[in-house]
């Protein structure tokens, strides 16, 4: 039976709330060079910032309460700049990123400031594999890119760096960014960013543990220019939860509005938790007693009624059929009630179009402005330009501004530390590479092949034997230099196999050889077409793309490469962390240069052969010199 479905609630517009530019607002470069020239008198210690792609200010605003003052933004979002021009003194440019000629003038700007720290958070588009194959060319040829840079604005925000060499440069992103199988974006960022004499850290945080009372990841960047050594903040002790964050703000109902619009207000009786104290700081004593913003969207009478059925641990397919009004096989998870006892889900600039995935934890309605700003730790003195759903779009868009002050007082830090003897990921790739290169006993001979079919038949028949079995038993292996001269002499194979009792993998290989034909070097997209048929996991085909074929060069996670990562940075990396701070590890020991394949492909024997779970081998590991955990096993 189809439910009859309501009409939509009626729309309640506004209020409208326009914002008067920061008494320290500047209109032109002469002004900005003013009130540079002025901060400087007053303290000559203190660190000037630029933040591009900046938003409402979220990591504007963390920097400035580090003590980082922020004194030029630029964006494309004229409500998103009103809001900053009205925080942050300074200049306030709706200017194309991806114009070069405005490139070259906001570098200038950074030199004749002398600008301390570059920060934002540039798109990134992703690439075709053909994208990726002519930009790694001109990153590792030190080159300038002809294409559009419309497109691709980390390269404009990169071409700042390398026109006005910033003291620190910090760079936030979603996660994603980084974390395709070649990782491509983040490890040309940092290659560039090294060859400009800058160490590069780059980790993929979570928010919560920074005192942000939702679950949020960010890929962080942050270069120190002369060497200076970079250290993660400390993670704050206790999660803040959606209970500890808008208790304490009053009921209201959905669709609510109080008198005087953009002024208007809701009476307040004070804070209940120290995250409460914390964003009312700051407040005006003529508003100590208000809440501005405090208003959401109306509630239809039959989501309302469904919402009374929802507790946090409820989906959207629970609900009663007649109050279904999306496909639950598409929109399982289309209404969510958060849970006061933990964090938020991410507030993302979605919360503009709709609040369903925003349930508050004890009212029939989604939550208010003011509560989602809380959310992402914007005290209440913060407001946002605009109609609600630019508030809600400029608050889901932004950095958070604790986590811009953990990053920003960290930076801080780093610039007055001297210069750090941590070696950089060429450093550590040229080592790895020049080792690969070099004569030894290897469980995986098969990567010093150049056929992308001889990696696929060592893994698939000789992974995790020893160095003496693969050293005795792969030449007789790799005489069958063709998927149809291995068919050919299936039995001699069979024979081979059954000597180190492997001979049920043969009929695996078999598969493969039958299904590739007389071809021993497949393109790309024919060893994707093998994956994609299940004729070879995708780890294999990855290590038959490094080893054995020209294109993409994807980043290998094993345990064994984990390890290394693991005791050379002297920290906790595991399983867990594979797809995220693992990927990035094993991507910062094998840079990308021209070594880069050659390079993990020797961290890859370095982990199997030398760097054992139980007395590793350090004497001949190429990374002895810089392995913070040698000593423990000397």
């Amino acid at each position: 039976m189809t439910a009859r479905r309501r009409p939509g609630v009626r729309l309640v517009r506004g209020p409208f709330l326009r914002l008067e530019p920061h008494k320290d607002h500047c209109e032109t470069e002469v002004e900005l060079a003013d009130l540079c020239s002025r901060l400087r008198q007053r303290d000559p210690e203190v660190l000037l910032a630029a933040d591009l792609f900046c938003g409402a200010g979220g990591l504007g605003l963390g920097l400035e309460q580090a003590s980082v003052r922020v004194v030029l933004g630029a964006d494309h979002d004229s409500e998103a700049l009103e809001t900053h021009r009205h925080h942050m003194g300074g200049m306030a440019i709706d200017w194309d990123l991806g114009d070069a000629d405005v490139v070259e003038r906001v570098a200038s700007i950074l030199v004749a400031n002398r600008i301390d720290v570059l920060a934002g958070g540039p798109p990134c588009q992703p690439f075709s594999k053909a994208g990726r194959s002519g930009m790694r060319f001109l990153v590792r040829e030190g080159l300038r890119d002809p294409h559009d840079r419309r497109r691709d604005l980390w390269r404009s925000y990169l071409e700042v760096v390398r026109l006005a060499m910033p003291r620190a440069v910090v760079m936030e992103n979603v996660p994603d960014m980084a974390l395709d199988r070649e990782m491509f974006i983040l490890r040309s960022m940092v290659f560039e960013l090294e060859s400009l004499g800058y160490s590069v850290e780059e980790r993929v945080v979570d928010a919560w543990r920074y005192g942000v009372p939702q679950f949020r990841q960010r890929l962080i960047l942050v270069a120190i220019r002369d060497g200076g050594q970079f250290e993660w903040p400390s993670e704050t002790p206790r999660k803040v939860t959606v209970a500890n964050a808008i208790s304490d703000l009053p009921s209201v109902e959905g669709g609510w509005r109080p008198e005087g619009g953009a002024q208007g207000w809701t009476e307040y009786a004070g804070p209940r938790s120290a995250f409460q104290r914390a964003m009312r700081s700051g407040v005006q004593n003529d508003d100590e007693a208000k809440v501005f913003d405090h208003i959401t969207r109306p509630v239809r009478e039959d989501d309302e009624r469904a919402f009374e059925l929802l507790d946090s641990e409820s989906r959207y397919s629970d609900l009663p059929e007649h109050l279904k009004r999306y496909r639950d096989d598409i929109f399982d998870d289309k209404y969510k009630r958060l849970s006061g006892d933990d964090v938020s889900r991410t507030i993302t600039a979605h919360i503009a179009k709709d609040g369903y995935w925003y349930i508050h934890p004890e009212q029939n309605r989604t939550l208010t402005v003011r509560e989602a700003a809380r959310i992402q730790t914007f005290p209440d003195w913060f407001r946002f330009a605009g109609p609600p759903s630019a508030a809600f779009k400029q608050i889901g868009n932004a950095v958070p501004p604790r986590l811009g002050f953990a990053i920003g007082s960290a930076v801080v830090a780093a610039l007055s530390t001297e210069p750090s003897d941590r070696p950089s990921s060429e450093e550590v790739g040229g080592a790895l590479a020049t080792w690969f290169r070099e004569p030894h006993a290897s469980s995986s001979p098969w990567y010093h092949t150049a056929s992308a079919w001889h990696v696929m038949v060592g893994e698939l028949l000789l992974d995790r034997v020893s160095p003496l079995v693969a050293g005795s038993v792969w030449p007789l292996l790799e005489k069958y230099s063709t998927p149809k001269d291995l068919v050919d002499h299936r039995a001699e194979v069979a024979e081979i196999l059954g000597w180190i009792d492997r001979a049920d993998r043969l009929d695996a290989v078999i598969n493969l050889a039958k299904a590739m034909g007389d071809v021993a070097d497949p393109t790309e997209d024919e060893l994707d077409a093998l994956v994609s048929k299940k004729i070879v996991m995708q780890s294999v085909a990855d290590r038959a793309q490094l080893a054995g074929i020209e294109g993409e060069e994807p980043v290998v996670v094993t345990s064994g490469a984990l390890r290394v990562a693991a005791r050379l940075q002297k920290n906790q990396l595991g399983r867990k962390n594979q797809n995220s701070d693992g990927r990035i590890a094993i991507a910062k020991l094998v840079g990308y240069g021209p070594d880069a394949r050659s390079a993990q492909l020797g961290l890859l024997e370095v982990g199997a052969d030398v760097c054992l779970p139980t007395r590793p081998n350090c004497g001949a590991c190429p990374l002895q010199s810089w392995c913070r955990s040698a000593a423990d096993f000397s």
